[in-house]
């Protein structure tokens, strides 16, 4: 098995979530039931890629997204987020948003290089209708 390239899982990643349906479902998804778009992103990835994972490999990807979204994400989307909330009192607030941005989608690109390098020690299973997905909103 060819291993896994990082480059072009962020373009996939890209592509997909620029449709509007699916960026209201992966945000859906963040918002509503704590899941990581990253790690969405890349089980689909993995679809399209007719390649399938375990419970076990989803467990061990779920740890290495979370702590980066605790140390680095999730504060980084508090501090935009308080920040929107009180633009009217911040001089230079477009300028500081759009630095926000371009930071955590850098921390984002980040973020699925570390799935890539974690997926690429996986023994994956090629399947014709994986379903990777569901295994992870399904999951606790």
């Amino acid at each position: 098995m060819n291993l896994l390239n990082s480059d072009h899982f962020w373009q996939f990643a890209c592509i997909l979530y620029a449709k509007p349906d699916q960026q209201t479902t992966l945000l859906a998804l963040q918002n509503q039931q704590g899941k990581n778009v990253n790690l969405c992103l890349l089980l689909l990835y993995l679809d399209s890629l007719n390649l399938s994972i375990n419970t076990q490999q989803l467990n061990e990807l779920t740890q290495v997204v979370s702590e980066f979204d605790t140390h680095a994400l999730q504060p980084l989307r508090a501090a935009r987020s308080y920040l929107k909330a009180n633009q009217h009192t911040i001089s230079d607030y477009a300028t500081i948003r759009a630095e926000l941005l371009s930071a955590e989608l850098k921390l984002e690109k980040q973020q699925q290089h570390m799935l890539i390098s974690a997926v690429n020690e996986f023994e994956l299973i090629e399947h014709s209708e994986p379903n990777n997905i569901e295994l992870y909103v399904k999951a606790t």
